[in-house]
């Protein structure tokens, strides 16, 4: 039994070429023509009214080929040929025609060049889409109720590529309709039995809102900081893991293979250094400042707040060295609360390495880091700041009762005139009253002093194994530096000291012209007014090189509450630092690391 032909309502308004399209679609429609006033007549509606009652197109000759080709994918049986075939071809997306089983009937080129895997998904959600305009009729809807379109999402097999597919339900003509030109009458609405998909490429729009999706989820892993790691990790080792997880999410979502990672210094504008991956020690020792000229694009990003991409570094007059073989590179700032603190930069052995996809990510990422790095800073300041409190608040609450132990003591004294042992007791009692009054105004005062110095210095012992070693002390802090001279001269050192980082570079880069000025250790403060902690320890190691000594000179750096401003112990860690000390350290700790750092061995009693 075949099946009735589908029919045509053709609106006609140029009559010619009205009667050109009946005669052109008679041999695939049933083709009935009328005027704009037959389908008034036809529905209130008009052609969307007519459509509804079974009308499987509807043309007017201003729109013949979207008409022809709105008609074609609903016909049961039937493959759209000429004109509706060449306008289904020409649309930019996919489009297939499947039963309600999911077999395709018919699809157009853009459909076709999927590969097979990719084809078969998008079948199988119209399959899906067709079982639920099934449970909507199971549903027995109310007269007149419109099935709308399923919205479904397929990726290729190997997910480079991403699909939305609009899938839409198209109904039979309805049974045995009757048109005299003026009306329409008999009949039920038409069943659905086939669906039709459009299929949209939304690759480009899934990739960015993928590598978003992962820079943010990177973005909250940096800045993730559990109590757990607060409370086992000190600063150093939490700017490390940080700076591992910077180069990792730079790897993994950005693809670089290179960063440099530059803070602002608030009082020089000097770009200090933070963080590196690939560099070379002479590009990491260059010195830039955050202004426009002069400074490399780092300086000329940290300047004006704008991110710079580079083509081609050898045609770029800012570009200043970086990585070996380094062709292009993107720099972005890092930005807090609107305030410029740096800049990110990435550099690539090919040429337009970057992209302005490549900037957009760059700047989210940066963001990450600087709130990252904000937030490590808050920890250490609020660290330091508590310590200050608390060392000052003990102060205050034992100032009243020690005073009074001190006056019921110096009664006593007056009182044992006559008896000279209790003099001597009270004595001791008074020493001890001033002792503990010194001590905690130290305390106060920050973590400026060494632990255990006192008893050190009144039992010092020349240790034959570091008699004549030249060790240079840096430290802005009289009492810090002189305490460990004393103590290092005791055990038989000679000592250099210097009251700031520039004097100690200065002493460090003149003992190579001197015969017997060559230093064996470096004791150095991070933070000091001038140079900090890693630039002394990097002159440190300029110096090393070349006096042609087998590495570098050690170096140990000393922070108080672990502050480091500069970032000095991740630099430096990365390049050799033997050490770093947190103040207030016992003064065995000291006299260990200074050992180890020189290289001598503590003996290990033999087994009997």
């Amino acid at each position: 039994m075949s099946l009735p032909r589908p029919r045509l309502l053709l609106v006609q308004g140029n009559k010619p070429l009205a009667e050109r399209l009946a005669q052109a679609l008679s041999g695939q429609f049933d083709v009935m023509v009328t005027d704009a006033a037959g389908v008034r007549v036809l529905s209130p509606r008009g052609v969307l009214g007519a459509a509804s009652q079974g009308y499987q197109i509807v043309v007017a000759d201003a729109e013949l080929l979207a008409g022809v080709s709105s008609c074609a994918p609903v016909i049961p049986g039937a493959v759209p040929e000429g004109e509706a075939a060449a306008a289904l071809a020409a649309i930019g997306e996919g489009v297939c025609i499947c039963t309600l089983e999911g077999s395709l009937i018919w699809a157009n080129d853009r459909f076709n060049a999927f590969d097979d895997q990719t084809r078969a998904r998008i079948t199988a959600v119209c399959r899906r889409a067709a079982a639920l305009y099934e449970e909507q009729i199971l549903k027995q809807e109310p007269a007149g109720f419109s099935f709308g379109s399923q919205k479904f999402d397929v990726a290729s097999p190997d997910e480079s590529k991403f699909y939305e597919v609009v899938v839409s339900p198209v109904r039979t003509p309805p049974s045995d309709p009757v048109f005299d030109g003026t009306e329409m009458a008999g009949g039920g609405p038409g069943r659905i039995d086939r669906v039709a998909a459009v299929v949209w490429d939304v690759s480009q729009s899934k990739r960015v809102q993928q590598k978003m999706d992962a820079i943010d989820r990177a973005g909250s892993e940096l800045v993730r900081l559990d109590a757990e790691s607060v409370r086992k990790k000190h600063v150093a080792e939490r700017l490390k893991v940080m700076e591992e997880k910077i180069v990792k999410y730079s790897h993994e979502l950005m693809h670089f293979d290179h960063l440099a990672i530059r803070l602002i210094d608030e009082r020089t504008g000097k770009l200090e250094l933070v963080m590196a991956s690939g560099l070379p020690p002479e590009a990491m020792d260059v010195e830039l400042f955050a202004q426009k000229e002069g400074n490399g694009i780092m300086g000329y990003v940290a300047a004006t707040g704008r991110s710079y991409l580079c083509a081609d570094i050898g045609k770029d007059r800012r570009y200043v060295m970086g990585l070996h073989g380094a062709r292009s590179s993107l720099t972005v700032p890092l930005r807090l609360h609107d305030k410029i603190i740096g800049a990110f930069n990435v550099e690539s052995e090919q040429l337009a390495a970057f992209t302005e996809e490549d900037r957009q990510f760059a700047e989210i990422f940066a963001n990450h880091i600087a709130l990252a790095l904000h937030i490590l800073d808050l920890l250490v300041v609020e660290r330091a700041a508590t310590g200050e409190t608390v060392t000052g608040t003990v102060q205050g609450e034992i100032r009243e009762p020690l005073q009074d132990i001190i006056e019921h003591a110096m009664w006593l004294k007056n009182a044992a005139t006559a008896d000279p042992a209790l003099k001597e007791h009270v004595d001791r009692i008074l020493s001890d009253c001033s002792a503990i009054a010194e001590k905690v105004k130290d305390a106060a005062a920050g973590p400026q002093h060494i632990i255990g110095a006192e008893r050190a210095l009144a039992e010092l012992i020349v240790d034959p194994h570091l008699t004549g070693k030249h060790v240079l002390v840096a430290d802005d802090e009289p009492k810090m530096r002189h305490t460990i001279r004393d103590v290092l001269r005791g055990k038989g050192c000679r000592v250099t000291v210097c009251s700031n980082g520039q004097a100690a570079i200065d002493e460090l880069e003149a003992s190579v012209k001197r015969a017997t000025g060559k230093f064996d250790l470096v004791v150095s403060d991070i933070k000091m007014p001038d140079k900090n902690g890693y630039e002394v320890f990097a002159a440190a190691r300029r110096v090393g090189i070349h006096a042609g000594t087998k590495g570098t000179i050690p170096v140990i750096l000393m922070t108080g509450f672990g502050y480091d401003p500069h970032h000095s112990i991740v630099r430096a860690s990365q390049e050799g630092l033997q050490c770093v000390l947190f103040k207030p350290f016992q003064i065995e700790r000291l006299m260990e690391e200074v050992r180890k750092a020189l290289g001598i061995v503590p003996k290990v009693p033999a087994k009997v």
